[in-house]
């Protein structure tokens, strides 16, 4: 096998694999490598598959291959150690990819060649992204979910519990805001349910659950240290792509999110895989609809409850879906340390708490509760209120925080600026989108205090000059990108006039 040493180019690609080769290397040039072209790289033990970029410039010298930052990291090599290259074997899962796009349906053993092809490295983004569209929209039937959900499960670890109900929840997205899990967790788990929680990081929102958990205590924990949290306090918030559960999802999703593709079945096998792989019995599933959310209609989210509730049916699973309202922001705060701070509002009874993430946690804490301790609504909703206002969720919230690794104060932007009502008037209504996307530009997720306060929700009254929402940023540059993008919009919040 033909060698090369490797230098860290310090160049971030997110998660894929990229190889730079000089174009006039003399291995680049025997083995027919061209860009693009998807290299295995060996390195003793360890392999991963990369994507080649041939460079012309002396960045490399003769002999050497670069190795991007997710490369570098996933190959564990040092720098100037020798390395392996080769040519990747052709995949013979993609002859079903191809199939799948012709319309022959998806079986469990293609279904699992596929993701194990996926986990393994050795799809391309394009690969991947013909994937993801050959199974958008409504081309996925009951059956290839399933198969689906099957092989994601089985690409990756599983947790196990002793006893059960073992109960979660998950919302499917596209509400800025709206970190109920936070509040859900330490209710459910003082009412005597057992709830692990395993979250995901933001892709192209502003803040996941995961981020915004992580400015109060460490989400990054191995399945020993997270049974050992759930088994002390019956609940825990973590990241789940530290542990393994259902790995393909997380891979797909990078691919997935920025072509903006809308796929029941990816969505469905991409929840329940997760649930099933962390041993939930009980998932409850918060879809919120709206104009400008994921799901734009309370027929299609009707539509995916159907499907959640029939794929968790083939796994034993109990799925409970809840179509719930997502024309605005839930809560106040837009970004991890904003949300996080919503969240502590609400769990120590603060005046200013949010009282819409308030009631829409415990909408969701009952329902969860309803369902695992099989009594009736009425008594599920008066159980968690009271738990959450005699102070126990806020003592099991403090608990769980201890036991991850210690609870932290969220930290605060060092730059704000408040974007004005230029008339008076009547909120009419919020563009998620477009205040999700300002959050962003304000530095949000990488940057834990950036993203946006909302001062007015639809139906608040305004006047001229009075804030509808503060940009928080931790630099001047970011600050400025987020204004100049939110000034340059029309109707991010709507004012009618009058």
């Amino acid at each position: 096998m033909p060698t090369l040493q490797v230098r860290r180019m310090h160049i971030d690609t997110y998660q894929e694999p990229v190889i730079y080769m000089r174009d006039d290397c003399h291995i680049c040039q025997s083995e027919g490598f061209e860009a693009k072209s998807r290299i295995e790289v060996w390195y003793r033990q360890r392999r991963i598959i990369a994507t080649l970029n041939v460079v012309g410039t002396p960045i490399i010298a003769p002999g050497e291959a670069g190795l991007s930052e997710a490369a570098w990291r996933a190959l564990g090599a040092c720098e100037g150690a020798t390395v392996g290259v080769a040519h990747l074997q052709p995949l013979h899962s993609f002859s079903h990819v191809r199939g799948k796009l012709y319309g022959t349906p998806l079986d469990d053993a293609m279904a699992g060649a596929i993701v194990r092809d996926v986990v393994a490295g050795n799809y391309s983004d394009i690969e991947m992204a013909t994937f993801l569209a050959a199974c958008a929209g409504d081309r996925m039937n009951l059956q290839e979910m399933i198969a689906l959900t099957r092989a994601m499960v089985d690409a990756g670890s599983r947790l196990s519990w002793k006893d059960a109900p073992i109960v979660d929840k998950h919302c499917v997205g596209g509400l800025p805001g709206n970190r109920t899990t936070l509040l859900v967790v330490p209710i459910v788990a003082a009412c005597g349910l057992t709830i692990p929680k395993t979250s995901s990081r933001a892709i192209t929102s502003p803040a996941g659950t995961a981020d915004t958990m992580e400015t109060l205590a460490p989400v990054k924990l191995g399945i020993e240290q997270i049974q050992r949290v759930v088994w002390d306090e019956g609940g825990c918030i973590v990241w789940g792509g530290a542990v393994n559960l259902s790995p393909a999802d997380d891979i797909l999703i990078r691919v997935e999110r920025p072509l903006d593709l809308d796929s029941d079945g990816q969505l469905v096998a991409s929840v329940l895989s997760k649930k099933i792989a962390a041993g939930s019995t009980h998932v409850l599933v918060d879809i919120p609809v709206g104009p400008t959310a994921k799901v734009r209609t309370s027929a299609a989210g009707e539509r995916l409850v159907s499907r959640l509730r029939s794929v968790g049916d083939a796994f034993g699973l109990t799925v409970c879906g809840l179509v719930t309202d997502g024309t605005q922001p839930i809560g106040r705060g837009i970004g991890p340390a904003l949300e996080a701070r919503d969240v502590l509002a609400v769990l120590n009874g603060a005046t200013e708490a949010p009282r819409d993430l308030r009631e829409r946690a415990l909408l969701l804490a009952a329902s969860i509760v309803a369902m695992g301790k099989l009594i009736p609504a009425a008594e599920a909703q008066e159980l968690v209120q009271r738990v959450l206002d005699s102070g126990a969720a806020w003592r099991k919230f403090q608990a769980i925080c201890a036991a991850q690794g210690g609870m932290r104060e969220p930290p605060v932007a060092g730059f704000t600026y408040a974007m004005r009502a230029t008339h008076r008037g009547r909120v009419d209504s919020i563009d998620n989108r477009k205040l999700a996307r300002i959050a962003k530009l304000a530095g949000a997720p990488k940057s834990a205090a950036a993203g946006i306060y909302l001062h007015c929700p639809v139906g608040r009254a305004v006047e001229v000059g009075e804030p509808l929402f503060t940009i928080h940023a931790e630099s001047r540059g970011e600050l400025e990108y987020a204004r100049l993008y939110g000034e340059s919009i029309a109707a991010v919040v709507a004012v009618t006039e009058g």
